[in-house]
């Protein structure tokens, strides 16, 4: 077995000095090195085949270049796109990212935290749980980085990168209500966590303002396809039948369009229908889906470049970013008014 290729083999292949090795491979765009110089150090480093020694790494910097996160449900496409985009930035810092999902169980939340925090990851990431407030608040004693996306707890002090619900939800119900659907019932989960109460506040002011009444079901998430299939059948097939629905999430939204073709109704010509959050599934179903998308990009980038910064830093930096969403406006979002 060969010798392990050090930062002076790298040094000597490029013709710099071992310092500038060090800092292009230390400190990735932040190294204070020329773009081409530091392309030229990558490349020979990755042509020897040198492998940092991350355990040297973390006792000298006393850092693991590791950030743990959490999120409700990595099978969800919007929890995965996240993880991803989350990934790539981290990676660009020279970080890597171990995750997992809390499936929205508090138990379940606490045991990835204890079990990253044991094994000393530089600082989380986390899409908290209803009733987490006990697990930042562990963060927060301990002084370990965080920060919150998608929801947050208004009552503690923590960093968050979040979307304006209420008015994201307000406006997917405005689209409706402008397109002469005026029955609009909203289907989500029930919940105490601030982004759902938002959105369900967003469609109640925008229902109330135009003056029609409000149908709000709430289903529990561990029982989510029973209950969005009784939702959906109490609103459409009734005496007086709603006109259109808003999908608080679009895992509510995939059980719900099944339901909604099980009943025999025809998107856009029987029954508007409006989602939060793009699903793969939306792709095949015979009507384009109107959603609301979150910028989750933005989240992603600002989430981590917050995370880092108070890693080196080492202080609480308190931030909190509520960015817009985009009502992505398709077919579905209307009725045949005529028919």
């Amino acid at each position: 077995m060969g010798r392990n290729v050090s930062l002076k083999d790298i040094a000597k292949k490029v013709g710099v000095s071992i310092a500038t090795v060090s800092y292009v491979l230390s400190k990735g765009k932040d190294s204070g090195v020329s773009e081409a110089v530091s392309e030229r150090v990558k490349q020979a480093a990755e042509e020897l085949g040198y492998q940092p020694n991350r355990v040297a790494q973390s006792l000298k910097m006393g850092k693991t270049f590791s950030i743990g996160l959490i999120v409700a449900d990595i099978s969800n496409p919007f929890f995965a796109e996240i993880a991803r985009k989350i990934e790539d930035e981290a990676k660009k810092n020279n970080y890597t990212v171990v995750f997992g999902s809390s499936d929205e169980k508090t138990e379940k939340a606490w045991d990835l935290m204890r079990f990253l925090a044991n094994r000393q990851v530089d600082g989380f990431i986390i899409v908290p749980t209803e009733g987490a407030e006990e697990q930042i608040k562990y963060l927060k004693k301990r002084n370990i980085p965080f920060v919150l996306i998608d929801r947050y707890y208004p009552g503690l002090e923590a960093n968050h990168v979040v979307v304006d619900n209420h008015r994201a939800s307000y406006k997917a119900v405005r689209h409706m209500l402008d397109n002469g659907v005026k029955k609009i019932a909203m289907i989500g989960y029930s919940s105490t966590l601030l982004h759902m109460r938002e959105r369900i506040r967003g469609y109640r002011e925008a229902m109330e303002e135009e003056g029609v009444p409000v149908t709000i079901h709430e289903v529990d998430y561990n029982n989510t396809e029973a209950e969005v299939k009784r939702a959906i059948d109490d609103s459409f097939q009734g005496e007086q039948p709603m006109e259109g629905v808003l999908f608080a999430t679009n895992s509510i939204a995939i059980p719900g369009l099944r339901e909604i073709d099980r009943l025999g109704l025809i998107v856009s010509k029987d029954i508007a229908v409006v989602s939060f959050d793009y699903g793969v599934a939306f792709d095949f179903y015979y009507c384009p889906l109107t959603y609301v998308k979150q910028p989750l990009e933005e989240i992603s980038k600002m989430a981590t470049e917050i995370l880092i910064t108070e890693i080196s830093e080492k202080k609480f930096l308190n931030k909190h970013v509520c960015l817009d969403a985009e009502l992505v406006v398709q077919s579905s979002g209307t009725v045949d008014l005529e028919k």
